[in-house]
């Protein structure tokens, strides 16, 4: 158990979405509405740091009346709420959007192309929004990519030929491609789809955080981050204290400093955040 100094003395916290803060049904738990309500008055902030795009977090910001900015699309993208300021975004060269178009079609890959507030799909990959994760994102229809270009956040493949992502993978990582990143895992929602993301090279959800952590003053060590699934590891790899729900894979909880007893489905993030109000709550009594 993590002492109560270390607990009193978290300024941020950083919710991954999917499978940590929502139920199954997409809702948050009315006890961590609660908590997170109380813990304002002691000047914790909150945000997320998801694999959603930006305005399918918007919902979940005015619901729990968060102010900090939002780390979207896994860190491409660091956008304020309300106000729509972006602290930070990384855009994909055009020339290796061409490329893994051309990749889509060479190995029956479906693909799509993210921006900030929706995600861009043609006639011949209409079944992604359908199969792809992004939960709550806005979906439309192009008649081609030639107008979409420009501000791509993210690339999305969508396959269930395991050594096709795999392949593919592989040639948009270096040495065959400068600057960007492509990660491949397998979806959390339908059994035998594989996914591959290409971003520019720095950006992940830890190294969002980061970058918000900064923006705010704030240390990595006065910051708690929840999480669960493959895609929260780079968050569990940052300075700040982690938190894995019950439900969370082994890999992340191997690198947890907390791991709560109980699951997304059972409100599990309000069991941390008692844990920190309680420190908070002492910590505020042997000061007066």
């Amino acid at each position: 158990m993590e002492s109560n100094n270390t607990l009193s003395n978290i300024k941020v916290i950083f919710f991954d979405l999917d499978g940590t803060l929502l139920s199954k049904e997409g809702e948050v738990g009315k006890e961590t509405k609660d908590l997170v309500r109380e813990l304002k008055k002691y000047g914790v902030h909150f945000t997320f740091a998801s694999g959603r795009l930006h305005s399918a977090l918007v919902r979940y910001a005015e619901e729990l009346e968060i102010d900090t900015p939002l780390v979207s699309l896994d860190g491409c993208i660091i956008k304020n709420y309300p106000d729509g300021k972006v602290i930070y975004e990384s855009f994909i060269k055009e020339k290796y959007i061409k490329k893994a178009l051309n990749f889509a079609e060479q190995y029956l890959l479906h693909i799509a192309l993210c921006h900030a507030d929706a995600i861009y799909y043609t006639e011949n990959n209409s079944v992604i929004p359908v199969v792809m994760d992004k939960f709550g994102a806005k979906y439309e229809e192009v008649k081609s990519y030639d107008d979409y270009m420009k501000q791509t956040l993210e690339v999305v493949f969508a396959g269930d030929n395991k050594d096709s992502i795999k392949y593919v993978k592989e040639k948009m990582n270096f040495p065959y491609t400068f600057g960007i990143s492509a990660s491949s895992f397998k979806s959390m929602t339908y059994d035998g789809v594989y996914y591959i993301h290409i971003r520019t090279k720095n950006t992940s959800k830890g190294k969002g955080a980061l970058r918000l952590l900064k923006y705010l003053k704030v240390k990595e060590e006065q910051s708690a981050v929840i999480g669960d699934w493959y895609n929260d590891l780079s968050l569990f790899n940052i300075g700040a204290l982690k938190v894995a729900l019950a439900n969370a894979v082994p890999e992340i909880k191997s690198l947890a400093n907390i791991i709560t007893k109980r699951t997304n489905n059972e409100d599990g993030t309000a069991e941390f955040l008692e844990m920190v109000l309680k420190a908070k709550r002492e910590n505020y009594a042997e000061k007066k």
